[in-house]
């Protein structure tokens, strides 16, 4: 970063800091946040930062996104996902053209629409379904990784948002609806589907390989497999109620603080995959109906558990305060960073529930984790990203924004940017802003049809 760059951000940090709360709570305890100028413009720079990974990162012919910034890292198709929004939002804000972010989406449809389908070891994909790892310069599969279900889900979610944000009638945007619902229609629901004898009965599986056929463990508990249901319902994966109700039987309900009794998953980005796209505010199923919240509210507990855990901060990690926390995926020091009874891990799923409630936690925090909670608790997050700004803002802040991570205790700072954490942290940015993904997510009738398929309700 340019030292006049470094300046003008520490000042914006500074000054934003000093603007006044602006809250208004509503009767059901969630809060409207009337932001000021400077937090706009804090946004602004962030979004726009997170934007330029995905603007650089892609692949020119095909427009596949990298995993990460790193230069051996091959595409992801769950970047993929997210960076169609992404492109989207570009577009919005004018940091490109409407006509640059059409193109480059009908690169990726065209890729995937014509990659080889088949059971071949080194193939794109099968049965609709895609590897979770493709090789920048052939488009195969690559460190033998699995077929997934998660992040081709993740892929598909953002393939529906491009099939129904353009909508232009011209030759581009008609190929992206005709290629998209090509893509969203072959998918095979039903050959991911668990047997009633599996570890996870009648679940989806989370993997297949041609080396070992369908994963005997499927998306079962809460986590970031929500949406997959959803899109699998409304798809016409059959038995999907079945799914879903072995799904909802593993869930754990959890109140590790008072007042914030909720269905439980550690880390952050679990709460917040699936609401990247699907706005459940005010939505509920049989689970949720009966706990009397949604699972946007339970996002929201689950976010200010956090905070609490980092307040409380009973292992002693340095910098952990109210306005330091975000605990999850995300790379880490690793082990040669360990000193005394410290430990740390390299690229963990990190998160915490609670005091007793923990996975690989380590003093690790991912800047990521508290900002993409930014729609569910704006009194917390905004305050949280003043002060990141403020304290580790020449740390933290490279040429995509923020680093994936840090660890004050190890005097670590992470010096890499991860497609699957910045495409959250600027989709739920905007939709906190202007609710784009949401607003065409949500009028989808995929997507309609899997909430009815399942049982979603309204909130009464």
């Amino acid at each position: 970063m340019k030292i006049s760059e470094v300046l003008l951000f520490t000042i914006l940090a500074l000054t934003a800091c000093n603007q006044p709360q602006q809250l208004v709570f509503k009767s059901n305890g969630r809060v409207d946040y009337h932001i000021t100028h400077d937090e706009e413009i804090m946004l602004d720079s962030i979004q726009h930062k997170t934007f330029l990974f995905f603007l650089n990162e892609h692949h020119p012919d095909w427009g596949i996104v990298k995993d990460r910034a790193a230069s051996f890292t091959p595409a992801s198709i769950a970047s993929t996902g997210f960076g169609i929004p992404a492109f989207a939002i570009g577009a919005e804000r004018k940091w490109i053209t409407r006509e640059q972010a059409a193109d480059i989406t009908l690169k990726i449809l065209k890729f995937f629409a014509n990659s080889d389908q088949n059971t071949y070891a080194n193939s794109t994909g099968y049965k609709g379904f895609y590897y979770h790892f493709l090789r920048m310069n052939s488009g195969t599969r690559e460190w033998n990784c699995e077929l997934s279900s998660i992040d081709t889900g993740i892929l598909m979610m953002g393939i529906l948002f491009a099939q129904n944000y353009y909508k232009q009638n011209n030759e581009v945007e008609n190929q992206i609806r005709s290629l998209a619902a090509t893509l969203l229609s072959r998918i095979d629901w039903n050959f991911m589907q668990l047997s009633a004898s599996a570890k996870h009965p009648n679940t989806i599986s989370m993997a297949w390989s041609p080396e070992n056929g369908l994963l005997d463990f499927g998306w079962s508990g809460y986590n970031e497999g929500l949406f997959l249901y959803i899109l699998a319902a409304g798809s016409g994966m059959k038995n999907v109620n079945q799914s879903y109700n072995s799904w909802l039987s593993t869930y754990k309900w959890s109140t590790p603080y008072k007042g914030l009794s909720h269905v439980a998953f550690p880390p952050l980005f679990g709460h917040q995959f699936s609401q990247v796209f699907i706005d459940y505010r005010g939505l509920v199923d049989k689970y949720m109906k009966e706990k009397g919240i949604d699972y946007f509210e339970n996002s929201r507990r689950a976010t200010y558990v956090q905070r609490q855990y980092a307040i409380d901060n009973s292992k002693g990690w340095t910098g952990y305060d109210s306005l330091c926390w975000g605990v999850t995926a995300s790379d880490g020091p690793s082990e040669k960073y360990n000193f005394s009874d410290k430990k740390f891990l390299g690229y963990a799923g990190r998160g915490t529930s609670g005091p007793d409630d923990n996975y690989y936690e380590d003093g690790t925090i991912a800047p990521y984790g508290s900002i993409s909670s930014l729609p569910f608790a704006p009194e917390i997050v905004l305050p949280t990203i003043k002060s990141f700004n403020a304290k580790y803002g020449k740390q933290l802040w490279g040429k995509y924004g923020y680093y994936d991570s840090f660890n004050l205790t190890a005097k670590w700072v992470d010096n890499d940017f991860i497609g699957i954490d910045e495409g959250p942290m600027l989709i739920m940015i905007e939709n906190f802003r202007t609710g784009l993904v949401w607003n065409y997510v949500m009028k989808d009738p995929i997507i309609q049809k899997g909430l009815t398929k399942l049982g979603f309700s309204n909130i009464k």
